[in-house]
């Protein structure tokens, strides 16, 4: 198995959006703002080629949406999508399984694009299976007033009309050595993947922990539906990730790609800190 981190592009996003609760003036200290109150944020996929799988977990936002749309999101920095898997000596063709942690649109938008006379879509991946949890598909094929700004239809419905699209019922096994695990706090049934690799296990964190700066147990984001479904997932997650020495796999965090816990009189926070090139042996 070998794994490669895609850093897609970077975003700007309100910071008090992405901490909720907590005062500016805390969490200022370890993930700063702009001048106008924007943090930029990093949208890594993770790339695991399996020897005749080649499986993607999430794709960023895309580039179909109108100008209006990125006026608000930012997007600066990072190889692309197609740049970032050619970087790792890739190409689209090559994805098997398009992994979806869960459907907002800096997920799931960069697996489809308009088609070649832009009468309409098609999948970014001619050959892969599109993932996804039932549970989400059917809470974003009917969003609630929360959410619905999140779920675009262009960035959705062409999975299912392409007929590539596969969901899953409950926890499971996408092949050996990778599962995929529900959690609900951030939204209804986001998959959160495990892949066991080199003696260790690894965990794409998506937005269940967005970023270093999100261990703390109440540390998190004003997009959460269910805040405290969010705090028990956490707490739960964080004694697993320690007990087991995982590593924790970042999507959104511009500073850090990946770490490991310890424990603390204030709770579980970062130990070792490094990239994936860099896991520790």
């Amino acid at each position: 198995m070998k794994l490669f981190q895609i850093h897609i592009s970077n975003f700007k996003i309100d910071g008090g959006a992405m901490f909720g609760v907590v005062p500016k003036a805390l969490w200022q200290k370890v993930y700063p703002a702009d001048e106008n109150n924007l943090c930029n944020w990093a949208l890594r996929s993770l790339l695991i080629d399996t020897g005749d799988r080649r499986i993607l977990i999430d794709n960023g936002y895309g580039d179909k949406q109108d100008e209006k749309f990125f006026k608000y999101v930012y997007l600066n920095g990072g190889d692309g999508l197609e740049g970032g898997l050619k970087k790792a000596g890739y190409a689209l063709e090559d994805i098997t399984d398009m992994v979806l942690t869960h459907l907002h649109a800096d997920h799931c938008g960069g697996g489809i694009r308009y088609n070649h006379d832009h009468t309409g879509f098609e999948t970014v991946f001619p050959n892969a299976t599109y993932w996804i949890s039932r549970s989400q598909w059917d809470w974003a094929t009917h969003p609630n007033p929360r959410e619905k700004d999140a779920f675009l239809e262009e960035n959705i419905l062409p999975m299912q009309e392409s007929g590539q699209l596969k969901l899953i019922e409950k926890n499971a096994e996408l092949v050996p050595n990778i599962e995929l695990r529900i959690y609900n706090g951030h939204t209804r049934g986001q998959l959160i993947p495990f892949i066991h690799y080199n003696g260790c296990t690894l965990v794409f964190m998506a937005d269940l922990i967005p970023s270093v700066a999100h261990l703390p147990l109440v540390w998190n984001m004003s997009y959460d539906i269910e805040p405290l479904v969010t705090m028990e997932e956490k707490a739960d997650f964080l004694k697993e990730a320690y007990e087991n020495n995982y590593i924790l796999f970042f999507e959104h965090d511009l500073y850090h790609e990946c770490c490991m816990l310890k424990l603390t009189n204030k709770g579980y926070r970062a130990d070792k800190l490094f990239t994936l090139e860099n896991i520790p042996t």
